[in-house]
């Protein structure tokens, strides 16, 4: 969109967040220190966990295209998003921001799959497996079927996103996780690579290729791929 009026300048990529009150982690999408390219972000105040977690009857869509509105016409070239389960509004979202949108690390199971073994699977990880429906995976070209394990709702992890702890709590955080992957992996052992549905989960996934040594995919890699397509390196004339 060359040309166009910004209030704001240098900033590619806008991030819409949940509404949320825990410690982000360096390595969260929701945390500034992630990025080595500036990013701008914006709340969503309706949007509290428990309510991601019932996305489809919560009734914030609309509340998710004023955000990405205000952004664009702030200035960003691109959405993206801080929790994979907005997948489930992919498409509204594109067709109501007039620059690209990113919503949900999902979004790259279909390339992952295409990167592996064909006897391999992509297995993902999830903030909540019994909130992670087919529409979701649907939205976003995601195959139903395809292998999911998420977190305990009685882990540190997801108790202390949804009641906002702002204590630090990342080895405990990094342990759950990687028993999370583990047992995803052992339920299936066909899986060849693993995306991280939750943002929140992407300070933790060099961790799990390291233990288990496969690729991971995450937030973070979507939108580094993102914002590297928006704009993208100028090269010096040979």
């Amino acid at each position: 969109m060359a040309g166009r009026k910004k209030t704001f300048h240098g900033v590619t990529v806008g991030i819409l967040m949940v509404k949320t009150g825990f410690c982000r982690l360096p390595g969260d999408v929701g945390h500034a220190g992630t990025w080595d390219f500036p990013v701008q972000y914006r709340i969503v105040e309706g949007a509290t966990p428990d309510k991601m977690m019932a996305l489809e009857s919560s009734g914030l869509l609309d509340d998710f295209k004023a955000a990405a509105r205000d952004l664009v016409a702030g200035g960003v070239d691109g959405i993206a998003t801080t929790c994979g389960f907005l997948a489930l509004y992919q498409r509204e979202l594109a067709a109501a921001c007039g620059v690209p949108v990113a919503s949900s690390s999902l979004l790259q199971v279909p390339l992952a799959q295409r990167l592996i073994a064909p006897d391999k699977r992509v297995g993902i990880l999830t903030f909540s497996k019994e909130s992670l429906h087919a529409s979701h995976l649907e939205a976003v070209g995601v195959d139903a079927g395809t292998p999911v394990e998420g977190m305990p709702a009685d882990s540190v992890f997801v108790t202390a996103i949804k009641s906002g702890d702002v204590v630090p709590r990342h080895e405990t955080m990094r342990v759950e996780v990687l028993q999370a992957a583990e047992r995803l992996l052992d339920r299936h052992p066909d899986v060849g690579a693993i995306v991280s549905e939750c943002a929140n989960m992407t300070p933790f996934s060099a961790d799990i290729a390291e233990r288990f040594g496969i690729p991971v995919f995450d937030g973070v890699s979507l939108i580094n791929w993102f914002q590297a397509g928006l704009r993208p390196r100028r090269y010096p004339a040979a």
